[in-house]
């Protein structure tokens, strides 16, 4: 048997067989995860070898027939190939009644074992086998790192328990017509192959890189042993670790971004005297720098802090500055060595290249990146012929690069000159996509077109989630990414970026899936979407416009929040406050008043004001977060315009939604002015067919029981109750009684998640209690805002969706329904399959347990345990004849438990609302 080369090619398979008798296994190929080493992607090539001699007896010349089986790419585990084998040796075996085949696998990256009865268990126990036998993994007990880091001993390992060849210990041939089943096993890995493969417009091909800015310094100080320990548990397993290289008096090595190290750490208050005032690219610097310490003054007297006033500070002065030698030692893929003062340093008689260099022979170093061209060009004439990729970093347009004394935009217009000594460009964002004065994007640039033609790459910065960026993206960190490496034009070459979990998440999961279908909602698949009045995170809510965004964004569910004018005219809006949804404070002012069962505080309500009048008003989005800066689409601020509920129930209809929520709240002080909400909900809805509807589910909310009653005469309609009340459990009784008389409820986020802080403590089981009933549970409000999010959820809105998705909510309330598309159509959404990377749900109490104590704020006092009492109301009262009068004014205390809920959440709103430099969790 002459063997074949190994030659890139997709992974392999072989066997030999001819039919498989009945009840024999198949023959099938078992792969297990871990990195690939140089060339796993490459094929395996299997030769199959027969041999026969004739039955008669009688020396006879023996016979050969020689294959080369190719088997297309398999993901890891075990999969059948026997078809394949069969079709492609079947010929060969014509010519033999009985012989002897052996099969050869031409790579070490996969196994081969035979088995002449193969049941399908043992695909799924193979694998079992080997993940617990050979573990693979950063945590794996494996020294070797030559290849592939410690990945490759996987690898080597499982290749020793199943071999590259065998000899099926039985005869083969039309005589005996039963398959000698070869399992073959890869042990390549799950990033080897993508299901599908994708397409990728970089310069390479290969997926955009996640380069871990400092670590995952998003959540923990900058360059931090936590913050980098922590981006490579959390990204792809590519991630590139991120180092601003900083040089001590004796000419070691630390990790930190920024030249003045008072920024970030509690050096001043160690040194207090040590500052120092020092020219820095022609302008005064004053602080504490590395240059006037040595190592051992700042590896043991240095704390880190994080210098972001809206990230965590519980970790602040526990964790120490790193040494380059200590990142290196974590193993990281790869290691981006950042040298951003290298001028400053070589003032200082300390020679970063030469450090540099050192490093490079030590341990191995991808990228070198500086904006200093003169140091690149220096540098890149010591390094000869490594493989180190050197890279210019760009700063602002306008500044003047210090070795050549052009502006960095000059530079960017003669890209063939950066390609005489580097091989990339770092970049800032806006190079690429420019935005208006107003934060809106403008056409890209032809940067990355360009850059790619002439070879270089290009990479991307000042990518962080809790940053105030563009309104295009409506506070989604994920729909930024994919803007820079998912366009029908261009993909940047890597991104760098504070919070590397959600870059992973955009390039595993959500890149190349805009087109994919929306699976449909079920407990298998996952929670309805309910966009909440519409999509109001980026049109005024209860629009038009907000809800044709909503159905367009992947809303199963829309809804309309029922408020009533003066002359009984239904219609959407939040709040009967019109203050709070529109303009009416520009023009009734006269009209306000107090309503003490409607809420704490003045306003201007709908039941004041006639229908005719309402419609001289226009809507307005304002956002939670507004007096944090974190405005909503301002361009749309007064856009729309508001729906009646007829109006509403017929543009559903007409929509491909699955159903209508219809919320109906205050409806016993509405029967006190004389307006039967209830009434005129059913009548509206009778009037549009619902009550007959199939296609559409119809549901009826509201935080009153006996409102829900009132919809028993509609056996087709889903009743919701809606739990307001600032509570952080359900008592068993308080569960049966909801039961009674409603088939869902509408939960806050508290209720789900306990919280300290802005950190979760963790997840209750309130809704596994709701569901023990056959309640279903919605989960809301969810809110794109960064500040809207724990800590945990990484500001990462989607990962607040995998959280509650995870916890088997049957629906989530969203103000952004296409955030939630744009995550259940993802290969990702789906945690049956085995992906290299996927997004997980939070892990309440993680970030906690790494804080110190006496860091952690202080305890908040018990929530609220829901009873019965709080959630059974008396019945409706009759409707007032002529009503109270239009201008109302009420001290009484409240005649609804929701009116009382509505106006507690109120307050606790705006009481989280000014809680600076804090996430503010509003439902919290």
């Amino acid at each position: 048997m002459h063997p074949a080369a190994l030659a890139p090619a997709p992974a392999v398979f072989s066997s030999a067989s001819v039919r498989p008798r009945r009840g024999a296994a198949p023959a099938t190929i078992s792969s297990t995860s871990g990195r690939p080493r140089s060339g796993a992607r490459g094929a395996v090539r299997c030769e199959v070898a027969s041999s026969s001699a004739p039955a008669a007896a009688g020396p006879q010349a023996a016979k050969w027939a020689q294959r080369t089986v190719v088997i297309p790419p398999q993901r890891r585990g075990c999969h059948l190939i026997t078809p394949k084998i069969v079709n492609e040796i079947r010929d060969d075996l014509v010519e033999f009644k009985c012989g002897m085949a052996h099969l050869f696998l031409q790579h070490t990256s996969a196994s081969l074992t035979i088995n002449e009865n193969y049941d399908s268990d043992v695909q799924a126990d193979t694998e079992t086998f080997l993940s617990r036998i050979v573990p693979e993994g950063p945590s794996a007990p494996w020294r070797h790192t030559i290849e592939a880091q410690l990945f490759h001993m996987y690898i080597s390992v499982s290749h020793s328990y199943f071999l590259a060849q065998g000899t099926p210990s039985n005869q083969m041939g039309v005589r005996y017509p039963h398959i000698f089943l070869i399992v073959l096993l890869l042990h390549g890995a799950n990033a080897a192959l993508k299901d599908p493969v994708q397409k990728w417009q970089t310069l390479s091909g290969a997926p955009p890189l996640v380069i871990a800015r400092g670590g995952y310094s998003g959540l923990f100080p900058d360059s931090s042993h936590f913050g980098y320990e922590f981006a490579l548990a959390n990204s792809l397993p590519e991630v590139v670790l991120f180092c601003d290289l900083q040089l001590s008096s004796d000419n070691v090595g630390f990790c930190k971004t920024g030249l003045a190290l008072d920024n970030s750490t509690l050096i001043a208050e160690v040194f207090p005297k040590n500052d120092k005032t020092y020219k820095v690219n022609g302008g005064d610097l004053h602080g504490w720098f590395s240059v006037d310490f040595t190592s051992n003054q700042l590896m043991h007297n240095v704390t880190l802090i994080q210098n972001v006033l809206s990230r965590p500070s519980i970790f602040d002065g526990t964790v120490g500055m790193s040494l380059v030698d200590d990142i290196v030692g974590l193993r990281p893929p790869q290691f981006w060595i950042n040298v951003q003062y290298a001028q400053f340093f070589l003032d200082h008689k300390l020679n970063i290249e030469e450090y540099i260099l050192s490093k490079v022979k030590e341990f191995g170093v991808n990228y070198v990146s500086s904006p200093e061209v003169g140091f690149l060009k220096s540098l890149g004439g010591k390094l000869g012929k490594s493989n180190v990729k050197l890279v210019l970093r760009f700063l602002d347009e306008q500044l003047i690069e210090p070795s050549t004394k052009q502006t960095y935009g000059a530079i960017l217009k003669d890209l063939k000159y950066v390609k005489t000594f580097a091989s990339g460009i770092l970049v800032p964002k806006t190079y690429i996509w420019p935005v208006n004065k107003d934060q809106y994007l403008q056409p890209a640039t032809t940067l990355v077109k360009d850059a790619h033609a002439l070879g270089l790459e290009v990479h991307a910065f000042k990518f962080a989630n809790d940053v105030i960026s563009s309104y295009n993206y409506s506070y989604d960190p994920s729909a930024e990414y994919l803007q820079f490496i998912d366009n029908s034009d261009f993909s940047v070459d890597g991104v760098l970026t504070d919070f590397p979990s959600t870059a992973s998440a955009a390039i595993a999961c959500l890149a190349h899936t805009k087109d994919n279908p929306l699976p449909p909602p079920g407990n298998d698949t996952r929670p309805l979407i309910i966009a909440h009045n519409g999509a109001s995170g980026i049109f005024p809510g209860g629009t038009d416009l907000a809800y044709q965004q909503a159905v367009e964004g992947g809303a199963d569910i829309i809804d309309c929040s029922v408020q009533m004018s003066k002359d009984a005219v239904p219609f959407c809006l939040d709040s009967p406050d019109l203050t709070k949804g529109t303009t009416a404070a520009t023009i009734f002012m006269t009209k306000a008043a107090t309503v003490n069962e409607i809420q704490n505080g003045s306003g201007i309500f709908s039941f004041d004001l006639s229908w005719s009048e309402i419609q001289t008003l226009k809507p307005e989005l304002v956002g939670p977060f507004n007096q944090q800066g974190l405005k909503r689409n301002p361009a749309a601020k007064n856009s729309g315009k508001l729906m009646t509920l007829a109006d509403f129930l017929a543009f559903s209809k007409s929509s491909n939604v699955s159903g209508i929520l219809v919320e109906i709240r205050n409806a016993p002080y509405l029967a006190t002015r004389g307006i039967d909400i209830v009434d005129t909900v059913s009548s509206a809805l009778v009037n549009a067919s619902y009550d007959k509807e199939t296609r559409q589910q119809v549901l009826i909310a509201s935080d009153d029981s006996a409102v829900l009653g009132s919809f028993n005469k509609f056996p087709s309609f889903k009743r919701v109750l809606e739990i307001g009340q600032v509570i952080s459990d359900a008592s068993k009784p308080s569960v049966e009684e909801v039961a009674k008389f409603a088939d869902a409820v509408s939960i806050s986020r508290g209720l789900v998640v306990q919280a300290h802080g802005s950190f979760l403590l963790r997840f209750t089981d309130v809704i596994d209690k709701m569901h023990t009933e056959s309640l279903s549970v919605y989960i809301g409000l969810l809110k794109n805002e960064f500040m809207n999010l724990g800590f945990d959820f990484m500001a990462n809105p989607m990962m607040e969706i995998v959280s509650y998705s995870s916890l088997m909510a049957d629906g989530i309330v969203t103000e952004f329904p296409a955030t939630a598309a744009e995550y259940f159509r993802s290969p990702c959404s789906d945690f049956s399959k085995n992906l290299t990377y996927t997004i997980m749900p939070a892990k309440p109490g993680a970030l906690l347990n790494l804080a110190h104590p006496g860091a952690l704020p202080p305890a908040q006092g018990p929530a609220l345990v829901l009873e019965p009492a709080d959630i059974v109301d008396p019945p409706l009262p009759p409707v007032t004849v002529g009503g109270h009068g239009a201008a109302s004014s009420s001290n009484d205390s409240s005649t609804n438990s929701g009116a009382t809920a509505a106006g507690a959440s109120s307050g606790l709103c705006l009481l989280l609302a000014g809680l600076a430099a804090l996430l503010a969790v509003s439902d919290w």
